[in-house]
């Protein structure tokens, strides 16, 4: 999931959207792995460990990413990967959370590999005054879309990655406590960007804002 900015020009946007398809692709692709690598083969068998964009489609969260590409604010998403945590093969001292942590961690985590491998190209053209043309608008989006793509996903809400990552940190106790907010996590984000307006907005950046900044300064090495 995704917010946008300012309205783009139409190189700008269809940088945006690949960069959308395909780091969310690998987004998905590495929860379908690190599940199969934990020993759930349900996301394998289902197809989903692939690098073909077609088998993480979802019709309302690509419309998500056409606006967001566009410049719009908005939420796009891929197509969830289903994961089994009773076949996890390695019980984590009998918490399924920690699991599942480790694959919610695994999308996020491939986002900033992927706005690295951006930033490398990107950062050498920059010192030494290279204009890339198209591949450097379509490297400036897929930095940014992979940085926006791991903040994101960190803030820990539910559906979000960030909130299976808490779910695996705190101690067992909370476990009830939260769980309910599972069935409620999607709508609690509509609200938040759609109707929540300033309080919505002065909620969600604090948190995202510091991880974003976080992954630029590493993804960067301090380049102005």
């Amino acid at each position: 999931m995704n917010l946008g900015g300012d309205l783009r020009d139409p190189d700008q946007i269809l940088a945006y959207l690949l960069s959308f398809i395909l780091a969310t692709t690998i987004h998905e692709f590495m929860h379908a792995w690190t599940a199969l690598w934990l020993g759930d083969p349900t996301s394998r068998d289902l197809g989903r460990i692939t690098l073909n964009p077609a088998m993480h489609f979802d019709p309302l969260g690509f419309f998500g990413m056409v606006m967001i590409s566009i410049g719009f604010p908005f939420i796009g998403w891929g197509k969830p990967v289903p994961v089994n945590p009773s076949r996890f093969t390695h019980r984590f001292g009998g918490r399924r959370q920690t699991g599942m942590a480790i694959v919610a961690a695994a999308g996020p985590l491939s986002n900033v590999v992927q706005a690295l491998a951006a930033a490398v190209p990107y950062q050498y053209a920059v010192r030494n005054g290279i204009d890339l043309g198209g591949a450097g608008t379509f490297l400036t989006a897929y930095l940014t879309v992979n940085v926006l793509l791991a903040s994101f996903n960190m803030i820990p809400v539910p559906p979000l990655d960030g909130h299976k990552i808490l779910m695996g940190i705190l101690p067992s106790f909370w476990q009830p406590v939260l769980a309910p907010l599972e069935r409620y996590g999607f709508v609690i984000l509509l609200l938040l960007f759609f109707i929540g307006g300033q309080l919505g907005s002065s909620i969600v950046n604090p948190i995202m804002l510091p991880v974003r900044n976080a992954i630029y300064d590493l993804v960067l090495f301090g380049l102005t």
